[in-house]
Formats: C-alpha cells, sequence, structure tokens
C-alpha cells in the first residue's frame, strides 16, 4: 500500500522499467505465455509476505521505540520507500546488463533474508535491527520494476497492456490476502500475547518469498535477449533524468497535475502509515489479528474501487472530472477520519475508510491518463517516468510527517491531509483545467 509498487501510479518508486524493456526481437525464442503466469505468481507471492508484515510495522515500532515525537517510527515507514526509490534504476541498469531472471532472483533471495531478520528483531525487541531489516526489504523490493521489464520483453506492444496488468493484479492481490495470512499466522503461532510482538508473520513472509525464490528458479526463464552484436541494449535507467524533469515541468498543465499527484500520495500516506496506530489506539483497542482483518478490507476495498467502479467510469467521465471528484471523496474521507477518530465510533471509521479509498482509487488513474494525454508521445515515458518519481518521493514525506503529527494528536494527520488535498484541488482546477490533449499545431494541420 503505501510502500507498494504498482505498475501506474500505484508503482510509486520506480523509474519506467516496464518501458525499458526490449520487444521481443532479439535473439532467441521469446518467453511463452507461461513465464508470464510465472512472473505473475513470483511477484503475487512476495508481495503477500509484504502484506502481512506492513500492517504490523509502525505497532511493532511503537512498542520498541521510546521516541514519544514519532520521528524513529516515521523514518522507519519511510527508509522502505526511500531505498526502493534509489535502488529501482541501480537494479534496472543491472538487468540491462546481466539479464532479469538473476536480478529478481536476487530480490526475492532478499526478501526472504530481511523478512527473517524482521522476525528476529522482534524477538531481540531491536528497533536498530528493524531498522535493518526494512532497508534491506526496501533495497530488495526495488527488483520489482524489473519484474515489470521482464513483461515488457515478452510481449508486443499490442499485449503489453494486458501483461502490466498482470503485476497490478498480484498487487492488489497481495495487498488483500498478505493481511488475512498474517492473521491466520498470528492465530497460529505458539505465542498469541497481545501484549508483545509475534515474529511469526516475519517469519511466514520469509517462507513466502523464499518459495517464491524456489519458483523463480525452477521455471523462470530469462526474458532479455541479445541483438546481433551482442549488446542488451541498455535502457538508461538514471536516479534524476533532468532532461525528463524539464520537459515534464514546460509542458503545459503537467506541474499542476505533477503537483496534485504528489499531494494526494501524501495524504494517503498519511492514512495508511496512521491507520494501524489508529486501530491500535485506546479509541479502538484492536488486537494485533484484528489490525490485520482491518487492513484486508482496506486492500479488497481498493481492489474493488479499482477494478469495478473506475473501470465503469473511464470512458464516461473525463479524467479531469473525475480526478476532481476524487479529490472532493477524498477530503470528505479524511473529514470523516478525524469525527471518527475523535468519538471513536467504528462504524463510522468503516464508512470513513470506504469513503477515503475511492477518492485514491478515482485520482491515482485520472491523474496518471491526463499526463499521458498532454504529453508528447516522444517524451510521454519520461514524463510518465517523473511522476513516479515524485510519488516516490511522496511515500517518503507521507509517513515522517504524518506519525509526528499523529503522536501530537490523533486527528491532526487527517485534517492536515484535509488541508492539503483542498490546496491541491484548488491548483488543479485554475491550473490544469484549460490544458489540452497533446496534437500537432494548429498550422500543421492546416498545412495538410
Amino acid at each position: 500500500m503505501t510502500e507498494s509498487p504498482p505498475p501506474d501510479d500505484t508503482n510509486p518508486y520506480s523509474s519506467p522499467a516496464g518501458a525499458a524493456g526490449h520487444s521481443p526481437s532479439g535473439e532467441g525464442p521469446p518467453p511463452s505465455r507461461g513465464s508470464l503466469l510465472v512472473i505473475f505468481l513470483t511477484v503475487f507471492i512476495d508481495l503477500l509476505g509484504f502484506g502481512m508484515v506492513l500492517p504490523l510495522l509502525p505497532i511493532y515500532a511503537r512498542t520498541l521505540s521510546v521516541d514519544e515525537g514519532g520521528w524513529e517510527i516515521g523514518l522507519l515507514m519511510a527508509s522502505f520507500s526511500a531505498m526502493t526509490f534509489v535502488f529501482s534504476p541501480l537494479w534496472g541498469r543491472l538487468s540491462d546488463r546481466v539479464g532479469r531472471r538473476p536480478v529478481l532472483m536476487i530480490g526475492l533471495l532478499g526478501s526472504a533474508a530481511f523478512y527473517a531478520l524482521f522476525g528476529l528483531a522482534t524477538v531481540w525487541q531491536s528497533l536498530a535491527w528493524l531498522f535493518v531489516a526494512r532497508i534491506g526489504a526496501g533495497i530488495a523490493a526495488a527488483t520489482i520494476p524489473t519484474a515489470q521489464a521482464y513483461i515488457a520483453d515478452s510481449t508486443t506492444l499490442a499485449t503489453r497492456t494486458k501483461g502490466m496488468a498482470l503485476i497490478g493484479a498480484a498487487f492488489g492481490l497481495g495487498f488483500t490476502f498478505g493481511p488475512l495470512l498474517g492473521y491466520a499466522a498470528l492465530v497460529s503461532s505458539p505465542s498469541q500475547s497481545d501484549v508483545g510482538t509475534s515474529p511469526w508473520p516475519g517469519y511466514v513472509a520469509a517462507a513466502l518469498s523464499a518459495c517464491a525464490f524456489i519458483l523463480a528458479a525452477l521455471l523462470l526463464p530469462e526474458s532479455l535477449r541479445k541483438h546481433a552484436d551482442g549488446k542488451s541494449g541498455h535502457a538508461g535507467h538514471a536516479l534524476f533524468n533532468l532532461r525528463a524533469w524539464s520537459t515534464a515541468l514546460s509542458t503545459p498543465s503537467i506541474p499542476a497535475i505533477l503537483l496534485t499527484s504528489f499531494v494526494s500520495v501524501v495524504s494517503f500516506g498519511a492514512y495508511e502509515t496512521t491507520l494501524s496506530l489508529l486501530l491500535k489506539s485506546p479509541a479502538f483497542s484492536f488486537s494485533f489479528e484484528n489490525v490485520l482483518l482491518y487492513f484486508a478490507f482496506v486492500g479488497f476495498t481498493l481492489s474493488l474501487a479499482q477494478g469495478l467502479l473506475v473501470r465503469r467510469m473511464a470512458g464516461r467521465v473525463s479524467e479531469f472530472t473525475m480526478a476532481a471528484t476524487g479529490a472532493v471523496v477524498s477530503m470528505t474521507g479524511f473529514a470523516l477520519l478525524s469525527v471518527a477518530s475523535q468519538s471513536a465510533r467504528l462504524p463510522l471509521l468503516v464508512v470513513a475508510s470506504t469513503v477515503e479509498v475511492i477518492g485514491f482509487s478515482l485520482m491515482t488513474p485520472s491523474l496518471q491518463s491526463l499526463i499521458s494525454r498532454r504529453s508528447d508521445p516522444a517524451t510521454q515515458g519520461s514524463i510518465l517516468g517523473v511522476s513516479q518519481s515524485i510519488s516516490a518521493l511522496a511515500r517518503v514525506v507521507g509517513p515522517i510527517v504524518a506519525i509526528p503529527l499523529f503522536m501530537r494528536g490523533v486527528t491532526l494527520p487527517y485534517w492536515t491531509s484535509f488541508a492539503l488535498m483542498a490546496g491541491g484541488l484548488v491548483l488543479f482546477v485554475l491550473l490544469a483545467r484549460h490544458g489540452k490533449d497533446y496534437g500537432p499545431p494548429r498550422d500543421a494541420v492546416l498545412a495538410e
């Protein structure tokens, strides 16, 4: 969720690795359709472990931390996204040289090791080792964009969108069923005390990543094929592409859309990273198991909103209208979250969470579509890469801001997010409504 890397804007920290793949025109036969199923299962199994650990992380950290200001917990939550932001292009560059398969397998093996370390850190009651575990897991998870590149290698332009949708489906299912598996791990663990921190979600997550590693080792062929000159055609992954940033910021209406996207991701990140703490607070007093069940509900709602509501509205409602509507719905969700937090009313919290998730689901694809439609096709990939970088930075900023605010007052992160969304909406309406889809200059059209 907040730390997650789905392929559109739900993929926050990747450079456009998926776009960096090569068409299957190199040497050797292209990977079979079964390879796409294997890459889907590999990512899905790995993300099940991620979905198990994420809801428990801020609660565990608060148990181990004596920092009443919340800065340590905020930095811990941000460390994963920060590492994925830094290492995604580095892994992408390496995968261009040595192949996708070895990079993916390194990432899966790293995930298994650092999830196991997460479990051990809870046994050792060590916040320092928890930091090491999350930093390492972020570095390992930064190979997810390489899975997108694998799909780009394995598909044609006509089938690439469907292929990329597999990664999106893996994320949605992982974040829905991961918390349920975490619930099962806690319920069946030898120690079920709600006072301490159980290591079993970490251990089970490590086992799942190890299973994904074995699956990839046995069934996943290499997708990157070299050209006749022996080169693979490097994509040129870069942490900061200054030319891409310059192009994005000079394209009419794109800066306003990018700023709106940044605000929406920061705001939603504030909700996700404080939700566990809110559920465990005296206002609601959830057990660890019930926290995981609530996150499963949020993941299911997110999948349902993106899979049904947004798909039905797409094509019938303009992206601008859908994004603006999503901002208003999201603001409503934050207002309801504040009221529910203050009044300790669980039914209202459920409604607020549903509204908030729907608002974010409406905004995310709409903003990405607007960026795509208003960009020159020749620079579209680089501008979308800038958008993903901005979302990655937003996922780093979100918990660092939200958790210290939560420690000062339970409702503060939600009212702050409300204000941010309101400001973003005003700028979006004023600066982005007059933008137009990219097209050739009028004089060029008349000349034809």
